[in-house]
C-alpha cells in the first residue's frame, strides 16, 4: 500500500512541477540568464606556462582584484601593516565578537545524569580600532616583561578573540608566534615548546592545569600568560613550578597601555618569521613550519581574489586558529571589514552539548553568512541530513527526494530554485542560522557526494580549496562560479602549480585525457622550510629560477579549464600482491560517506591480495542494523564484538563501495569494529583529525593479523 501511495505522490509532484516549469520557465530564463552561469563555470581558469615530458606548470589567468591592488599600492606587506590598515579603514565597525556566558547551570538529563550547561547572552563586540589598540598594548606588555624581538613565544589556546589579539601583538613587535593545537598530547606540546626554546606560553584558564604535567619537561618556561575565564568562578591554577610566573592576559595588556605609544617598538620586515606553525604530524613528530610575513600576505591576497564579500557579511570563527587555513581566512575578513564572531563546536547550534535547553546556539544569535569548514564536519552534516530524512514519513522522504533531484537537474542547467529553497530546504538552512551563503572547505579533499548534498540542502556555495601549512594554505581555490564537484580549483593568484611524473605510481604529465603527476607548489607563499630541520627542508623544498617550490606528495590531475583534482597521495598508496595499486585515502573518503561509519582506517599488506578496514561505527546506525538481525537491547561494545554484526557491516560497506564506484580490489574484504572514538588525545588522529596510520596500525596490529588470517 505504501509503495502505491509513494508512486502516486511522486506522480503528483511531477505533474505539479511540470505545470510550474511551463508557467515560470520564460520568466526564469530572462531573469537568471542560465547560459551566463554555464559560461562562467566552464571558462578557462589557468593556462600552462611551461611543459616538457616530465613536468607541466600552470598559472592562473585571473587578474588581481581591488583589495589585492590596494594592498600592493599601500605597501601592506606584513601582518603589522595588515592590522593597521584594518583599523584605519574600518575604525568603529564591529571587528571581533565574543558571546557572553551569563551562567553555568546543572541540567538533569532524562537518564538522571547531571551535566553542566551554559546560559548564553548576546555577542559583545570590539571595534577594529579597539582590536588594534589591544594588540599594540599586548605587544608592548610583552616587551615590558623583558621579551625581545625574534624571541619565540608559544600560543597554546582554543580559538577566541584574545588569540587573534595576542598573535597580532606579537607581530607588531617582530616576535615569532609558535602555534600549538589545544588538542595536542603532552609530548607534542613539550616538543614544540622545547624545540623553539620559548620562555613564555600564552594559554587559557581552562588549559592551565595541563601544564602541571608538562612543565617539568619544559625548563625554559618562565611565564605563563592565561586568558581569563568569562565567569571568573574558577581559581587560576597555582604556578606549576616555583620559578614560573602565572599572569592574567588583561594584566599584560594593561601594562602595555601604561607604557603608551612611546613604549618599545620593533616592526617586522616582510621576510621576518611571523609564525612557526606545527603541522599536525600524521606521519610522526610534528614539524615546525616557518612562515614569513611575506608568505602570509601572499595568501591573504590570493584569498581576497578568490571570494566575493558583501557589506552585510558576518563570519563565524570556530576552527583552530593554530591552523593556517583558519588564521588566514580570518585575516581576509579583517581586511575586508567582515565582523568575526567566535564560537565553539560545544555551543554552535541549539542542540550543542554545552547549550542549556531554551538557550539559542551561536549560529542562531550571530546569523553568519560565511564560515570555514573541514570535510570531517561537512561529512557529519551530510550524515545528519540523511539520517533525519530517513526517519521521516514516507511522504516527507518522497518529497525530499523529488525536490533534491529536481533542484539538482535545474542547477546543472544553470538555474537557481528560490521557491524550492524556501519551502523545502528552508528548515535545513535554519540549522546554520538561516543566512549562510558561503562555506570554504579545506584541510582535506571533500567527497563529491558531501559537496553536492551540502550545496543543495543548505543552499550555499561550497568553495573547496587546496593547500598545506608549508604553502601557507594557498595552492588552489575553486572559482566562485564553478559548478563542478570533486575538484579543488585552479592555481591561486601568485601561485604556480606544477605536475611532476611519478613513475612508480604510473602517473605522468603525458597521460590522456588529463595530465597527472605529483603536485609541486611554487611562489612567495612557500615556506622557507622546517624549523631546525635542514635535512627535511632539503628533501621537500627546492629553489628554481628565483622561485621557492614545495613537493606536496599529493597526486593531481589537471583538467582542460586549468582546475585540479586530487586523485591520490604517495604515502597512501599501497601495491597489493596481484599488482593493483590502492589509494587508501581515496577508499576511506568514500567509505566515510556510509551512514554506518563514524571513522575508518583502511590497511593494505603488500604481501596480500586484499585490504582490511578498522571501522569506528556510528552507535545509532549500528543499533539499527543489529535490530534488523534480531539483536535488540545489546550493549554497543558487545555488538562490535559480534561476528554476525561484523559481517553485516562488511556487507553494507561492500554495497556502499560499489555504489561509490570503488573497484572490487579496493573494497575491504574484512572489518574490525572499534568501540573507541579516535581522538587527538589518544594519539590516533592529528589535531586536524587526519589519521595517524602508523599509530593506528601499532594499536590494532593484533586485529589486523586476525583479519588477514581469517
Amino acid at each position: 500500500m505504501e509503495s502505491v501511495l509513494l508512486c502516486g505522490a511522486v506522480v503528483t509532484f511531477k505533474c505539479l512541477s511540470l505545470v510550474c516549469d511551463i508557467l515560470t520557465y520564460p520568466l526564469y530564463l530572462v531573469l537568471q540568464q542560465p547560459w551566463r552561469q554555464k559560461q562562467l563555470s566552464n571558462r578557462i581558469k589557468a593556462k600552462p606556462v611551461q611543459k616538457n615530458d616530465d613536468t607541466l606548470t600552470f598559472r592562473s589567468v585571473s587578474e588581481p582584484k581591488e583589495l589585492h591592488v590596494e594592498l600592493v599600492r599601500n605597501n601592506v606587506d606584513t601582518m603589522e601593516k595588515l592590522l593597521n590598515y584594518t583599523a584605519q579603514r574600518y575604525t568603529h565597525k564591529k571587528c571581533l565578537g565574543t558571546r557572553d556566558i551569563l551562567a553555568e547551570e546543572d541540567e538533569v538529563q532524562s537518564n538522571g545524569r547531571v551535566f553542566k550547561k551554559y546560559v548564553l547572552g548576546e555577542y559583545r563586540w570590539l571595534t577594529a580600532t579597539q582590536v588594534e589598540e589591544q594588540a599594540a598594548n599586548f605587544g608592548r606588555g610583552l616587551r615590558a616583561l623583558g621579551h625581545e624581538p625574534k624571541q619565540n613565544i608559544v600560543i597554546f589556546a582554543e580559538t577566541r578573540a584574545e588569540w587573534m589579539i595576542a598573535a597580532h601583538g606579537c607581530f607588531k613587535q617582530n616576535i615569532p608566534v609558535v602555534t600549538l593545537y589545544a588538542t595536542l598530547g603532552d609530548d607534542a606540546i613539550a616538543h614544540g615548546i622545547n624545540e623553539t626554546e620559548a620562555t613564555i606560553v600564552v594559554t587559557t584558564q581552562d588549559l592551565l592545569p595541563k601544564f602541571k604535567a608538562i612543565i617539568q619537561s619544559c625548563p625554559r618556561i618562565k611565564r605563563i600568560i592565561y586568558m581569563q575565564d568569562q565567569l571568573g568562578v574558577k581559581t587560576p591554577a597555582p604556578s606549576p613550578a616555583a620559578n614560573v610566573d602565572v599572569i592574567p592576559f588583561n594584566k599584560v595588556v594593561q601594562r602595555g597601555e601604561e607604557l603608551g605609544p612611546n613604549g618599545p617598538s620593533c616592526s617586522p620586515s616582510p621576510d621576518d618569521i611571523a609564525i612557526i606553525m606545527y603541522t599536525s604530524g600524521s606521519t610522526g613528530v610534528p614539524k615546525g613550519v616557518l612562515l614569513t610575513h611575506r608568505n602570509m600576505l601572499t595568501t591573504v591576497k590570493a584569498f581576497s581574489d578568490a571570494i566575493c564579500i558583501y557589506h552585510d557579511d558576518v563570519f563565524m570563527g570556530y576552527l583552530p586558529l593554530a591552523h593556517v587555513f583558519e588564521l588566514l581566512a580570518e585575516s581576509v575578513c579583517l581586511l575586508m571589514g567582515v565582523p568575526i564572531g567566535y564560537s565553539t563546536p560545544l555551543t554552535m547550534v541549539d542542540s550543542s552539548s554545552k547549550i542549556k535547553r531554551g538557550t539559542k546556539g551561536d549560529v542562531s544569535v550571530l546569523h553568519p553568512t560565511c564560515l570555514t569548514a573541514v570535510p570531517l564536519i561537512l561529512d557529519r552534516i551530510f550524515k545528519g541530513i540523511n539520517e533525519k530524512v530517513s526517519k521521516g514519513s514516507w511522504l516527507k522522504r518522497a518529497l525530499f527526494d523529488f525536490a533534491y533531484q529536481y533542484k539538482l537537474k535545474w542547477n546543472k542547467r544553470g538555474f537557481s530554485t528560490p521557491l524550492l529553497n524556501r519551502v523545502v530546504f528552508g528548515a535545513a538552512r535554519q540549522l546554520m542560522g538561516g543566512r549562510v551563503r558561503m562555506i570554504m572547505s579545506g584541510g582535506a579533499p571533500l567527497s563529491p557526494e558531501t559537496h553536492e548534498l551540502i550545496k543543495m540542502c543548505l543552499c550555499v556555495q561550497v568553495i573547496q580549496g587546496y593547500g598545506l601549512t608549508e604553502t601557507c594554505s594557498a595552492a588552489t581555490v575553486m572559482d566562485m562560479h564553478d559548478d563542478s564537484l570533486g575538484r579543488v580549483g585552479a592555481p591561486a593568484t601568485n601561485v604556480d602549480i606544477r605536475l611532476v611524473n611519478w613513475e612508480e605510481g604510473h602517473y605522468r604529465v603525458t597521460d590522456r585525457p588529463h595530465p597527472r603527476g605529483e603536485i609541486c607548489v611554487g611562489g612567495t607563499n612557500v615556506s622557507p622550510g622546517y624549523y631546525k630541520n635542514p635535512e627535511k627542508t632539503k628533501e621537500e623544498f627546492f629553489d628554481e629560477t628565483g622561485r621557492r617550490w614545495f613537493k606536496t606528495g599529493d597526486i593531481g590531475e589537471i583538467h582542460g579549464d586549468g582546475s585540479i583534482k586530487i586523485i591520490d597521495r604517495k604515502k597512501d598508496l599501497v601495491k597489493l600482491q596481484a599488482g593493483e595499486y590502492v589509494s587508501l585515502g581515496k577508499v576511506e573518503a568514500q567509505l566515510k560517506t556510509c551512514p554506518l561509519v563514524e571513522n575508518v582506517c583502511v590497511y593494505g599488506d603488500p604481501t596480500k591480495h586484499f585490504t582490511v578496514a578498522l571501522v569506528v561505527p556510528n552507535p545509532g546506525h549500528l543499533a539499527g542494523l543489529a535490530s534488523r538481525l534480531g539483536k535488540n537491547d545489546i550493549d554497543f561494545e558487545l555488538l562490535c564484538q559480534d561476528p554476525q554484526v561484523e559481517q553485516a557491516v562488511l556487507k553494507e560497506l561492500e554495497e556502499h563501495g560499489k555504489k561509490s564506484k570503488l573497484a572490487r580490489f579496493e573494497i575491504p574484504a574484512a572489518v574490525k569494529l572499534c568501540t573507541e572514538v579516535w581522538s587527538p588525545d589518544m594519539g590516533l588522529v592529528t589535531a586536524a583529525f587526519k589519521l595517524k596510520r602508523k599509530d593506528i596500525q601499532e594499536r590494532y596490529q593484533h586485529e589486523i593479523n586476525r583479519m588477514y588470517a581469517s
